[in-house]
């Protein structure tokens, strides 16, 4: 407790805020903890890590600032920055739409199917696909169009 004290002084004293001086304490016993080597449990002389190791993280805290800085915003401010999340509606949509999509992959044959799914998962080039199903490749360009026509027609439906 006491050397906790005196790392968060030194730190304050460096200009740290009590409550990131109270946060770089922590964090440098947290090291002081699993900094033990296999042939070494313990420190030699913990205080002197703790202290060299709150600096350390101090001055890294410093370098990253400087590589981005904070920007102090109003919450208004804060409100108006655009959330890139997709809207609950458009989750629950293209979920609908995925397992549609899944079935129709189901209902077709295994050949058109592993060649659908060669391509476009795998992404494996149409002359690969055609060497592994032993077909052409026009013939395993038939396969992949028709499974992405038949996927496609499974979601029209849906819509209408």
């Amino acid at each position: 407790m006491r050397h906790s004290k005196e790392i968060a002084n030194a730190l304050r004293r460096r200009g740290v805020s009590p409550e990131n001086a109270a946060d770089l304490t922590q964090e440098a016993f947290l090291r002081l903890l699993t900094a033990g080597r296999p042939d070494q449990t313990k420190c030699d002389n913990p205080r002197a890590f703790l202290f060299r190791a709150s600096r350390n993280l101090h001055i890294d805290q410093i370098r990253r600032e400087r590589c981005a800085p904070q920007v102090a915003l109003t919450d208004a401010e804060f409100e108006a920055i655009p959330d890139d999340m997709p809207s609950p509606e458009t989750i629950v949509f293209d979920r609908q739409r995925l397992a549609i999509s899944a079935a129709a992959l189901r209902e077709l044959p295994e050949r058109t199917r592993r060649a659908f799914e060669m391509h476009h998962l795998g992404e494996k080039g149409i002359a690969t696909v055609a060497r592994e199903l032993g077909v052409s490749t026009t013939r395993a360009w038939v396969l992949i169009r028709g499974a992405y026509r038949h996927v496609r027609d499974r979601l029209r439906e849906a819509e209408g």
